[in-house]
């Protein structure tokens, strides 16, 4: 209908290089309604004879190096020019599609799903930790790691999956076609190879490659579903995923063991492999010796490391996040020494510096904040790191031996970087509680178990609470002070900025 195409052109982003065609998404837009309705007449021809032009079903891969002298191919990665009108055409079936895919896919999965991101991810696996090692129950973690498991789906086994899930005939001869005709080229230096057939792995730069993925990998998955993990509030959570980044989760050695086969067994029969040498396992204990954890994919033994580094944030075998904030304050520092001509150059305005500083440095410092638990000492630390780089943005040495009130008062700044994390914390915990979905189970669900003797470590809650009352308020209930959305942002509101 012209409304799908009509919102299929409105979503499509512009500034994009063309495919072999020549024609780009702003000469369609230009036509306004007579582009639409040309655009209709030709997407309803296709889609009723199931023939897609020479033209819609050709890509040119072009190869950028992942490191400087890159000459290997492994080095390299790729993107895909295609035709824009074949990327109408896919996000008009990507929508009616929609409704039949997203519910198949499970909870675990983040990767491209809406409302979910890395974020969500870490979230869940650290407090899956957090409150196993309360209730004195060792974890044990697999991170699986697939060789180039995008380009290794097979293409017979995806549309068996896809007619099980009642995808209408047409859309679905669509697909198939589109992939079954596909061809490609390379582009090195202007010069543009020949075209060759494709014959597996999902298309590079589709829009449906992503749910494709999803479904095809959830297959994978949902042979897990008997084998024991983490019981939350009588939830059995075995894996994580984000696309293909997998991690398993298990109370024991054995069962981590009878995954990682369930795994590897499932995936070779779907065409994938498993990266035995990325591939990873850790023990997580509330002991200070971390227990062993041997693992084998197909009789090679899985590394145990001490450390992994979980979608950018670092998961240590104390379950804590101490690591994790040291790395981030390191990297900001990292950031800001290279960002020196600007950050310290006398003849810019000290607000446009501190705006800099929070646009280019503190995203850096601050990615997956929402997750930690931070302790006292952490607590100094980062607030040392705000003063570092206000110290370096006036310029001021440390044989000056200004004090830290001075230099404030001299930038008519107040320390407010502990105050950004919480905020980002309180809006990113009310926003869970009110959707319901894993992260609310995992932070409120109960962990059979007895907790350990001695003093109990502080746990993320806690963590918020403490701070909220040191602002001079009483403890919140957050679980039911979040369901009201307009009080939640005004409390918020009136914590941080106090």
């Amino acid at each position: 209908m012209k409304d799908e195409v009509r919102q299929a052109i409105k979503s499509m982003k512009t500034n994009k290089e063309t495919g072999p065609d020549g024609i780009s998404i702003e000469m369609i837009q230009c036509l306004d309604e007579l582009g639409v309705a040309i655009m209709t007449k030709l997407i309803n021809k296709i889609f009723d004879t199931g023939e897609l032009p020479e033209d819609l079903t050709k890509s040119i891969f072009i190869a950028l190096p992942k490191k400087p002298g890159a000459t290997e191919c492994e080095l390299h990665r790729t993107i895909s020019l295609m035709s824009h009108v074949t990327k109408i055409l896919l996000k008009i079936l990507m929508m009616r599609m929609k409704s039949k895919t997203r519910p198949e896919i499970a909870k675990e999965q983040y990767g491209f799903m809406p409302d979910k991101s890395t974020r969500n991810a870490i979230f869940v696996l650290r407090m899956i930790i957090e409150r196993s090692i309360e209730v004195k129950h060792d974890i044990y973690l697999c991170f699986l790691d697939y060789t180039k498991a995008f380009d290794k789906v097979k293409h017979e086994n995806l549309f068996q999956i896809l007619q099980q899930l009642d995808i209408d005939g047409k859309d679905l001869r669509l697909i198939r076609n589109l992939y079954w005709n596909q061809k490609a080229a390379m582009k090195v230096n202007n010069d543009i190879s020949e075209y060759t057939n494709i014959k597996r792995g999902a298309r590079q730069g589709c829009v449906l490659s992503p749910d494709l993925f999803n479904i095809y990998s959830e297959m994978i998955l949902r042979n897990l579903e008997d084998v024991e993990g983490i019981k939350i509030k009588g939830y059995n959570c075995n894996n994580l995923r984000y696309a293909d980044d997998t991690v398993l989760i298990a109370s024991t050695e054995e069962d981590l063991q009878k995954m990682v086969n369930i795994v590897s067994e499932e995936s070779i029969k779907m065409g994938l492999s498993l990266n035995v040498k990325k591939s990873e396992c850790m023990s997580i204990t509330k002991d200070k010796t971390p227990r062993s954890c041997n693992v084998n994919i197909n009789g090679e033994t899985i590394k145990q490391v001490d450390r992994f580094n979980y979608l950018g944030s670092t998961i240590t075998p104390d379950g804590r996040c101490d690591e994790e904030i040291k790395k981030r304050n390191a990297l900001a520092k990292q950031a800001f020494q290279k960002m020196c001509p600007i950050l310290k150059n006398r003849s810019i305005s000290i607000n446009t510096k501190t705006r800099v500083l929070k646009c280019y440095v503190w995203s850096i410092l601050l990615y997956g904040s929402e997750c930690w638990t931070i302790n006292k000492e952490m607590e100094k630390r980062l607030e040392a790191t705000e003063m570092w780089f206000l110290r370096r943005m006036l310029n001021v040495p440390w044989t000056a031996k200004e004090s830290n009130e001075s230099v404030l008062k001299r930038l008519k700044w107040r320390r407010c970087l502990l105050n950004t994390i919480r905020y980002r914390q309180l809006k990113f915990l009310g926003h869970i509680i009110r959707t319901g979905c894993l992260e609310h189970l995992v932070l409120s669900g109960k962990i059979n178990g007895k907790k350990d003797k001695g003093r109990p470590r502080i746990k993320y809650l806690e963590n918020i609470s403490l701070w909220i009352e040191k602002q001079g308020y009483e403890k919140v209930d957050f679980l039911h002070a979040a369901q009201d959305r307009k009080n939640w942002r005004l409390m918020l509101a009136n914590v941080c900025n106090r």
